[in-house]
């Protein structure tokens, strides 16, 4: 009787583990179809920093628009909150204050209405100057500082408008840039070519923020990437065009203009705005209004509603995000449901594709064609409309859960999907580039040189190859069954992902912060794959992420480690949604046991919220790495989902081994 008193005392925190475990589940499963639209979609606030929501309020007052003080008075509320300490901005929570963000937030605070002797205020002026001033900023912001007329135009950086007539042979041509600096440069360079004038109606100035008056400042910065020789060889160029274009042609300067004009039009996107992000869509607008033409006024109506609907008002606070994230957002919500299991959320799952099938893009050859001419439409973008800029990340994650799901759907409704799934899956194959890997929106985008021009301080004109993004295409593939030695695209993405593994073991995330997210990207990927969970490579990824676990069982990781000169790991605080990625990295790469493992699940069941989510403030997205990042308000809502409920699959089933692509 005692030995079998000891072994039921033995057995119960076992059983409480599971007991808690399906609680767990059962509520954020709950609380996550609860949030579901009823046409069947998801979509969560996407979150940027202060420059989003200020450039918002600059540009109503740019444009003399009629003053919202409701509206700007929940920004500037949102603006004050996000501060901080030191007085300035950060580019994400808890991170230093940039001196860009800082000059724009105090620029729209300053438009709002803020006084310059309030404490806030002369905090960040006092940052800003200890930072050398708003002279130091970068292009963009400079840029929009010509357009108020706060500083000259030679403090921007040349791009003529005549880019637009150029053949794609020159080696600055479009073609050779990523979808957004596409969208973001195209009416920007109309913009700088007719040099309007914000109408700015409260005559507000910032030249306190100048060390030095800015017609008196002869050098403005480069970007911290650009090194010698091509800082002197394009700073000659940019000084000698700055020479010579005021002597182009007038002829060739209209073409220029009308093509920049057609290629907007063109893309323009109704309500979801030009590329259906928030810094294209205000350049089209600020064109538009500078051309000034009846039809032009049209076009800048639609162009100013996409705007608007990027806006998040609560009752105390507004912001403006970025752009919405709706097909990524369902598309996880989909896997983390699917995996939680059970009729209600197969129904809700369904619900889901049902709402994403009809946005796959099937009839429009974007902008991707110009590299892929003979690959067949049939991706899906990351927002509600984005024809000309499917995204493959967003495609390969909808192919899976479409997948995934046709054994539990319909005989009936179940073929619709195989077409769906068949022509996302050429798509992606047809995208993949010739290192073997796959980028964001494009194929072959790798001009790295063009990185080093002085428009681009920001290093992110390009979209190449990511471990991230070729992970996931990986991932897909191997779900669909191909196998390594039949599938030349698996067997060249294989070879691309081993090559790019870090000495540590680890792979760079480019569009999740940063480490934890390759790491977990690309061991779904092998596993998928049927890479041997004992290869050296799998091994000593999980090796790393078993070191870099924090003391509290999570898993944590910086926007910090996105600085050039460093390429590991940044320790920070745990977050559930990175807790997450490490848990599933390290299940698909069999190491369910591990006790790793175990304190990790421990971790997210004893910081869930009485409403079934995580809370989470930090940023562990990356927009471009060192210069925008971004909060999705769904990763903390459905990743812990997905993998608690990944744990107990597979402890329940006493297998180590990952079916599913992710």
């Amino acid at each position: 009787m005692t030995a079998v008193r000891a072994q039921v005392r033995f057995a119960r925190p076992k059983e409480d583990k599971k007991e808690r475990l399906e609680e767990s589940i059962a509520s954020a499963a709950q609380a996550l179809c609860a949030l579901q639209r009823p046409d069947g979609h998801f979509v969560f606030e996407l979150e940027a920093d202060a420059t989003i929501p200020a450039e918002y309020v600059l540009m109503r007052h740019y444009r003399g628009e009629p003053v919202d003080s409701d509206l700007e008075g929940k920004i500037g509320c949102y603006l004050r909150r996000i501060q901080s300490p030191d007085g300035g901005w950060p580019l994400f929570y808890a991170g230093a204050s940039d001196v860009s963000a800082s000059v724009k937030a105090y620029f729209a605070l300053k438009m709002i209405g803020d006084r310059v002797d309030t404490p806030h205020m002369a905090r960040a002026r006092s940052l800003i100057l200890a930072k050398g001033g708003a002279a130091n900023s970068n292009v963009f912001t400079r840029n929009l500082l010509a357009l108020y007329g706060v500083v000259p135009w030679r403090a921007v950086p040349a791009m003529p408008v005549e880019i637009m007539v150029l053949p794609r042979w020159f080696p600055f041509h479009l073609d050779k840039i990523s979808y957004w600096a596409r969208t973001v440069l195209v009416p920007l360079m109309v913009l700088n070519a007719l040099k309007p004038r914000a109408l700015n109606p409260r005559g507000i100035g910032i030249a306190e923020l100048f060390t030095t008056p800015p017609e008196h400042v002869g050098h403005w910065p480069k970007g911290a990437h650009q090194t010698w020789p091509w800082t002197q060889m394009f700073g000659g160029i940019d000084r000698l065009l700055r020479v010579v274009e005021p002597y182009f042609p007038k002829a060739v300067r209209a073409r220029g203009i009308d093509k920049a004009v057609e290629f907007v039009t063109e893309r323009l996107n109704g309500k979801d705005g030009l590329g259906a992000i928030f810094p294209a869509m205000v350049n089209s607008l600020l064109m538009f209004d500078a051309l000034g033409s009846p039809d032009d006024a049209e076009k800048a109506r639609t162009a100013r509603l996409a705007i608007e609907n990027l806006l998040v008002i609560k009752e105390d606070e507004a912001y403006c995000q970025p752009c919405v994230s709706p097909v990524w957002d369902t598309a996880l919500a989909a896997h983390a449901l699917l995996e939680a299991d059970g009729p209600e959320r197969d129904r809700r799952v369904v619900s889901c594709l049902e709402w994403l099938r009809p946005l796959q893009v099937l009839d429009t050859a974007g902008d991707w064609a110009a590299a892929r001419p003979h690959v067949r439409p049939g991706g899906w973008a990351f927002q509600y409309a984005n024809p000309h800029y499917p995204d493959l990340d967003d495609t390969a994650v909808v192919v899976m859960a479409m997948d995934r799901a046709s054994a539990r759907m319909p005989e009936e409704i179940r073929g619709g999907f195989g077409q769906a799934i068949a022509r996302g899956q050429e798509w992606v194959v047809g995208m993949q580039s010739g290192n073997g890997g796959w980028a964001a929106f494009d194929a072959d985008n790798e001009y790295y040189y063009l990185n080093q021009i002085p428009f681009s301080d920001h290093g992110a004109l390009l979209d190449p190859p990511t471990a991230d993004v070729t992970a996931r295409c990986v991932s897909m593939l191997g779900q669909l069954g191909a196998k390594r030695g039949e599938s030349e695209a698996l067997d060249k993405a294989i070879a691309h992902l081993l090559a790019t593994q870090e000495k540590d073991g680890t792979w760079y995330g480019r569009w999740g912060m940063n480490y934890v997210y390759g790491t977990w990207s690309v061991l779904c990927a092998l596993n998928a794959a049927g890479v041997d969970a004992a290869s050296p490579e799998l091994r000593k990824a999980v090796q790393w992420l078993e070191s870099i676990q924090n003391p509290d069982g999570g898993w944590g990781e910086g926007g910090e480690s996105y600085k050039l000169d460093n390429r590991e790991h940044e320790p920070a605080p745990s977050t559930a949604s990175q807790t997450s990625w490490a848990l599933l990295g390290l299940m698909a790469a069999g190491a369910v046991d591990h006790t790793s493992v175990g304190k990790g699940v421990e971790y997210l069941l004893s910081r869930q919220g009485s409403d079934g989510f995580w809370p989470e403030q930090r940023f562990t997205a990356t927009g471009f790495p060192r210069v925008f990042y971004l909060r999705y308000h769904g990763y903390a809502k459905l990743f812990p989902l997905w993998a608690l409920a990944r744990y107990r699959n597979l402890q329940a089933a006493n297998t180590t081994t990952v079916l599913a692509g992710m």
